[in-house]
């Protein structure tokens, strides 16, 4: 079974309309700088850009 050790829980905000809409972990050894990542959010209606934020 993998480690859990090396994930950080985190939240991912949308660009545009700066609403909190995904909660997803990254490999903090693998994983440098920040996670954006293109996803639909259900306010704007589109896809759009989201940006990783710490997850509360």
């Amino acid at each position: 079974m993998a480690k859990k050790e090396n994930r950080e829980g985190v939240a991912l905000q949308c660009t545009v309309c700066k609403e909190i809409n995904y909660l997803t972990s990254k490999n903090i050894k693998n994983t440098d700088g920040k996670l954006e990542i293109k996803k639909h959010c259900p306010r704007c209606n589109k896809t759009t850009m989201h940006k990783e934020r710490k997850a509360a």
